[in-house]
């Protein structure tokens, strides 16, 4: 059995008396295309910024590749191939997709001519091969999302983090979008992604890890973790799990 590409061992953080994220374990398998769900608050993208070195854990440790690199700056750390985006998208407005894109080439070619190469590639990934030449401040939100995704392939992570990759999209959208990630998945980039889209989670996730106040309460198959109690009882509140038991009883 292969070795896991990503391992959080015990890892907690705090912000003042709030701990976002309390002792969560996991490992991700390599060629994997897993996905972190939640309820808002759950501390989701805290657990992100812990996974790529944003923020440092007060306790518990990281491991990429089998190496410790916790704490260690996000610039390194995608430079081993660990890159994430971002739930809120911020292109440089000013140039066009393909520059933006070529921003990221950047961490592994030093040629601004194929930097700008490198860039088509990876648009035509994400379909945008038709609005390379155009600004990024003229794109839709769609077209953002898969600006900031193709920002992130560019760097050719080996695991790529997804913060909402589908966040703001409508249904015709998230449609286009699912192939999009199943196909980055399929050409062996692993992925963990955060979704609330659960048609998404669905369709795409062979494994699933659920947060709630900061603690893993349940993982496994799609399926799996949408039947458990704690899961319902997480999103839709205390005593849903037994109403709905008592209603299927009833029916």
């Amino acid at each position: 059995m292969a070795e896991p590409l990503l391992v959080l061992d015990a890892v907690s953080r705090s912000f003042g008396g709030l701990q976002a994220v309390r002792q969560v374990s996991l490992q991700v398998a390599p060629g994997s295309l897993s996905a972190l769900i939640g309820p808002n608050g759950a501390g989701k993208t805290t657990l992100f910024a812990l996974m790529s070195g944003f923020l440092k854990p007060d306790s518990g440790r990281v491991q990429f590749l089998g190496e410790d690199i916790t704490g260690r700056e996000p610039h390194r750390n995608a430079r081993l191939g660990l890159t994430r985006t971002f739930q809120i998208v911020q292109p440089f407005a000013q140039q066009t997709v393909r520059q933006n894109i070529a921003v990221g080439a950047h961490l592994r070619v030093a040629s601004r001519r194929l930097a700008l190469e490198q860039a088509e590639e990876v648009a035509q990934r994400v379909g945008l091969a038709p609005q390379l030449d155009k600004p990024a401040a003229d794109l839709t939100v769609g077209g953002r999302k898969r600006l900031e995704l193709a920002r992130a392939l560019a760097t050719r992570p080996r695991l790529l983090l997804l913060d909402e990759v589908l966040a703001g999209l409508n249904p015709t959208e998230i449609a286009e979008m699912i192939p999009v990630v199943r196909d980055i998945a399929a050409g062996g980039i692993t992925v963990l992604m955060i979704e609330h889209v659960m048609q998404a989670v669905m369709n795409l996730a062979q494994q699933v890890w659920v947060l709630a106040q900061g603690q893993l309460i349940a993982q496994g198959t799609p399926g799996q973790v949408t039947r458990d109690e704690r899961v319902i009882e997480a999103y839709l509140g205390h005593g849903t799990a037994a109403r709905l038991r008592a209603a299927e009883v009833g029916s």
